[in-house]
């Protein structure tokens, strides 16, 4: 096999600033586009952030149709249905407005709209055919209120692939948003339990693009275009990883505890763009691949803080109950750099032996979800022994990420990481 020489950086195109929302009406009619698709979370159409968007729009004289229809953790009827909104409504732009739910979303309407197609061409393989893009996409204004996922920096689309009872997604850099609007005024109404598992899948994020493998270690594509967007840590994606890193140090905690802290709150959305990026050039690896499943086979588990008619295991919830198992297992392969991970994280790494960097950076991690006040492991949301064997099969097919993995991860090995993820503490 041939090793890729090469690693492409993405630019993201990002604003930051208090009070940048209601820019985004003028940004449109500066683009030049007049007929906009606006995917908002319907409960953001009363708060602050959808009332300034709205005004925006109304003040700039868009013509703008609105779809609410927006599920947390959405799945692929769901993209379905906005896909055949945005097709119906023949829309020039599109203005996203929520967390990764959201934005997903309109990306996904976005694309099928742009580059019409049977739902499982640009799908993720093995789930689905895995089609590059074929050419850009309509203009996407992203403008989250979430600080965690980083979507508005990001060519991914992630949902529940309802009929394998397990998530998946559509990557490629053609559906990277056009703009990001990051607005720490747009966190203020977030439930601290939401913040809380959105500030851990940064962590997440940064911690993993950090520690995959290094982009010389992908098999070299046949052409350009094939080059995943997940091409393991290079010298550009390392700086903003750890930077986000050092960044939920600085403000994570406090962002949580006193969401009234403008500086930490701002710190915090700032922090997931930076990730985004770190991630969205890099990828991420097996905490993510191992949660797809555990979001989409959850039963009954319903979290505190979260407003939803259905169980679900927040993303970065079902995301960082994988995580210290995980880093036990992976640390052999890249001691130094899960190392400089736990120290940007506060952890003390003077005179340590690189033999227990597995160990250091998941106590490090057990520290922040205790602190946050995560479930104690998978058995907290609901699985047993009884259930391990369908997380590995629903973890299996995720090649985009779980291939990214420092330390190669089969069947026994994945059991392992889900039965040590069952009770953490």
């Amino acid at each position: 096999m041939q090793h890729d020489t090469a690693f492409q950086m993405a630019a993201s195109n990002i604003r930051f600033g208090a009070g940048i929302t209601g820019e985004v009406g003028m940004d449109l009619v500066d683009m030049g586009l007049r007929r906009v698709m606006l995917v908002i979370d319907p409960a953001l159409i009363a708060l602050p952030t959808g009332k300034t968007v709205i005004a925006s729009l109304d003040d700039n004289g868009i013509d703008y149709e609105l779809f609410d229809r927006v599920r947390v953790e959405p799945t692929d009827a769901s993209f379905q249905d906005a896909a055949q909104f945005a097709t119906a409504g023949n829309f020039d732009a599109f203005v996203a407005v929520g967390g990764g739910s959201t934005m997903d979303t309109a990306k996904a309407a976005n694309l099928y709209s742009s580059h019409p197609a049977d739902f499982l061409e640009y799908v993720n393989a093995p789930i689905g055919r895995g089609r590059p893009v074929p050419g850009a996409c309509k203009p996407l204004i992203a403008i989250p209120t979430t600080a965690g996922t980083g979507s508005e920096t990001t060519g991914v689309a992630i949902f529940d692939f309802v009929e394998h009872h397990a998530k998946t997604g559509i990557a490629h850099r053609y559906l990277k948003p056009t703009l990001g609007i990051v607005d720490p005024d747009n966190t203020r109404t977030l439930p601290a339990a939401v913040a809380a598992a959105a500030g851990l899948d940064v962590l997440c994020h940064a911690m993993e693009s950090y520690t995959a493998i290094p982009y010389t270690s992908r098999p070299k594509p046949a052409r350009p275009i094939e080059r995943p967007a997940y091409q393991g840590n290079n010298p550009i994606s390392d700086l903003w990883s750890m930077r986000a890193l050092e960044m939920c140090r600085e403000s994570l905690l406090q962002a949580v505890a006193h969401p009234e802290d403008d500086h930490a709150r701002g710190q915090m959305i700032l922090a997931s763009a930076l990730a985004g990026i770190g991630f969205g050039n890099a990828g991420v690896h097996l905490p993510h691949g191992m949660s797809y499943p555990v979001a989409g086979m959850v039963r009954e588990f319903m979290p505190a803080g979260y407003v939803t008619d259905h169980p679900i295991v927040p993303h970065g919830m079902s995301v960082i109950l994988n995580a210290p198992a995980v880093v036990r297992f992976t640390a052999s392969a890249c001691p130094e750099r899960h190392l400089q991970v736990a120290a940007a994280l506060g952890a003390d790494i003077n005179d340590v032996d690189e033999r227990d960097a597995g160990d250091i950076l998941a106590d490090t991690i057990i520290d922040y979800m205790q602190k946050l006040s995560m479930p104690s492991g998978l058995a907290a949301v609901g699985y047993t022994d009884a259930d391990i064997p369908a997380l590995v099969q629903g973890t299996l097919p995720q090649h985009r990420v779980t291939k990214l993995a420092p330390k190669p991860a089969g069947e026994k090995e994945l059991a392992s990481l889900f039965a040590d993820s069952l009770e953490i503490w």
